[in-house]
């Protein structure tokens, strides 16, 4: 991440994450959310680093981290009280999981470093739904 006082805003201003420890001087937090935890780290050119190739905004492209939270209309709203669009847009969603069905009311966010949050509250399961006759 190249800032982490933003990226301290956005994951728990906006996602609601709670700071469980962090060291200032290495420009690290810890973060849990439920049973979510995040670290973050701010990447400092000739640091300690994890970093394993060139680094170019937005990071972490082709992923998505999924995350249950207790209220993703909070998230939404709070996105749109910062200015802050969504990359996804609130959708209900039914995946198949073998011989039923799992909900998800979801939308898709990106921080401030571009990495893309899914952000969901399951919806339960139901039954398969057959494909309609032709």
């Amino acid at each position: 991440m190249t800032d982490i006082n933003a990226s301290l805003q956005f994951w728990c201003g906006v996602v609601g994450f709670t700071v469980w420890y962090d060291r200032p001087e290495e420009h690290f937090a810890y973060l849990s959310l439920g049973e979510a935890q995040i670290m973050l780290e701010q990447h400092c050119p000739g640091d300690r680093s994890f970093v394993n190739g060139a680094l170019a905004q937005p990071f972490g492209r082709g992923i998505n981290f999924q995350l249950a939270v207790p209220s993703v209309d909070e998230i939404a709203d709070r996105c749109a009280r910062q200015g802050i669009a969504l990359f996804w847009q609130m959708e209900e969603r039914w995946y198949r999981q073998g011989n039923h069905e799992v909900g998800r009311r979801q939308m898709i966010v990106a921080d401030p470093d571009g990495y893309l949050v899914r952000c969901m509250q399951p919806l339960g399961t139901r039954s398969k739904r057959l494909p309609a006759p032709s």
